[in-house]
């Protein structure tokens, strides 16, 4: 079974990391957010992942890395370079 996931690997300022986007209800605690990081791990293997919600008005809201996540903070999320990754 495949499923696909939005997301991104970023390159900035020697930092690669990894952005996927999530259903809000992730950020609904903390146990929900560790497992959705984890069951990304594989796809990006080896960096940090970030994970992005965004409410009904489009703001965005992260988890993960402090500095990633203030630096994501200034970024419109339309500037991420979003792409789908098909997981099997």
């Amino acid at each position: 079974m495949s499923y696909e996931i939005n997301g991104a690997i970023v390159k900035e300022q020697d930092l690669t990391f990894a952005v996927v986007a999530v259903k809000p209800h992730i950020f609904e605690n903390d146990k929900e957010i560790q497992k959705a990081r984890n069951a990304y791990r594989h796809v990006f293997p080896g960096i940090p992942i970030i994970l992005m919600s965004q409410d009904s008005q489009g703001r965005a809201t992260y988890s993960g890395k402090k500095n990633i996540v203030q630096f994501l903070a200034t970024v419109d999320p339309r500037r991420i370079p979003w792409r789908r990754f098909i997981i099997s």
